[in-house]
């Protein structure tokens, strides 16, 4: 089994923070290499400006889309052909999303199931959404999934055991991660990655010190123990 990667989440309640890019600083000097961003929150220049000192620090950029209607989708994911990010993570509307990344290097990874209001939430049944998600993992187009699991109703666990086994394409984990159980259920789960933002932001995993840094650091080492 190998350790999913932690994407670290420039993020509060679905919005990218004001102070983005301070957190970035602390981020990429804690040796954190996967980081992201929501599609709202800053102005354009400032996601730009963003999206360069990630990448120019050896770390890949993810924007996460959580528009919800066709249009909106539609100017974020040509906002991030435009940033030129790693990874577009979410939306829902990929019949459409398709051609604009065509051509691109961006991996694509759509929200699984159904979602709904912001900040975001999962719709559905588990056999719905793992549904879903094979439906999407079967277009060529698409690199893998986003699933929004602590947004849901279901066992979450077993909701995240039966995706990631359904699919033969990575998934990502996102939103609400806030302990180590979750990122125990993660591992277990054989998901290829999780992300944090919110609750690494908040101080809210248990720390001997305050701080982003050490917030960062008790996630690995919440990630090693599980592993």
């Amino acid at each position: 089994m190998s350790e999913p990667d932690f994407i670290f989440m420039l993020t509060r309640d679905d919005r990218t923070v004001a102070d983005a890019a301070v957190h970035l600083q602390t981020a990429l000097a804690a040796g954190v290499r996967h980081i992201g961003f929501k599609d709202i929150g800053l102005p354009f220049a400032e996601l730009a400006a963003l999206n360069r000192t990630i990448r120019d620090n050896g770390a890949r950029s993810y924007l996460e889309v959580v528009s919800l209607d066709v249009d909106s989708e539609i100017v974020s994911v040509r906002a991030a052909v435009k940033l030129g990010v790693d990874y577009l993570l979410g939306g829902t509307h990929v019949a459409e999303v398709l051609p604009l990344i065509e051509g691109t290097d961006i991996r694509y990874y759509p929200f699984a199931g159904g979602i709904t209001g912001h900040p975001s939430v999962l719709e559905g049944s588990i056999a719905d959404i793992a549904a879903s998600a094979i439906d999407l993992a079967s277009h060529d187009g698409v690199h893998g999934l986003d699933l929004l699991a602590y947004r849901s109703q279901t066992d979450v666990p077993a909701l995240i055991k039966t995706v990631c086994a359904s699919v033969n394409k990575p998934v990502i984990v996102a939103g609400s991660i806030d302990r180590a159980a979750r990122i125990q259920a993660v591992i277990d789960s054989d998901a290829a990655g999780f992300t944090v933002g919110t609750a690494a932001l908040d101080g809210v995993f248990p720390a001997s010190r305050q701080g982003l840094a050490q917030q960062l650091l008790e996630i690995r080492a919440a990630m090693a123990k599980a592993s």
